[in-house]
């Protein structure tokens, strides 16, 4: 979604304040402009200051829950995992930048490994566009959540990682495209 809807909170509801990644109440009956919706969650103007909602807290706005995950095949091995993986990272945005963090070359290891009991134990090294975000945390743990949230997963390990230095040179051309690089 990239036009923006003006809406009232319906319950109080925590958000988080973009960029320095610190926590808010804001109270049922606070007007909110919704300016990104991606990937489930949303990123909130308040008074002037952006803030990012998470998907779990949609109803507070009035807009649905997101979708659980779809389960693989019982049969499908780990190729398939690590690719519902990297499907899943698809879907978590900087609250900044309408571009997923794949797309803008933010991701640099991902390691899908079957552990004894059949489930499977990922782990990603990210990075972040600028080292001073404070939404590094609010991300990793974004994605961390969403990979535990997919049947199958049964660890996920997010760290966020500046070595090497995110660089332009590290998006997508459709991320560079999508951004007017």
């Amino acid at each position: 979604m990239r036009q923006r809807e003006l809406v009232v909170t319906t319950r109080d509801v925590r958000a988080e304040i973009v960029p320095q990644g610190h926590t808010v109440d804001l109270p049922a009956g606070t007007e909110v402009m919704i300016t990104q919706a991606l990937g489930g969650s949303f990123t909130l103007l308040v008074q002037g200051q952006l803030m990012r909602l998470r998907g779990a807290d949609a109803d507070a706005i009035g807009k649905p829950l997101p979708e659980a995950p779809q389960a693989l095949p019982a049969d499908a091995g780990p190729e398939a995992m690590r690719g519902l993986v990297w499907q899943t990272l698809k879907t978590c945005y900087d609250p900044e930048i309408p571009v997923d963090i794949v797309e803008l070359g933010l991701v640099y290891v991902c390691d899908v490994l079957p552990m004894a009991d059949g489930l499977y134990r990922v782990s990603i090294k990210m990075t972040l566009t600028a080292p001073g975000c404070g939404m590094g945390e609010a991300i990793a743990a974004e994605a961390s959540d969403k990979l535990l949230a997919l049947p199958g997963i049964g660890e996920a390990n997010v760290e966020v990682v500046f070595d090497p230095p995110w660089e332009r040179s590290m998006m997508s051309e459709a991320a560079a495209l999508e951004l007017g690089l």
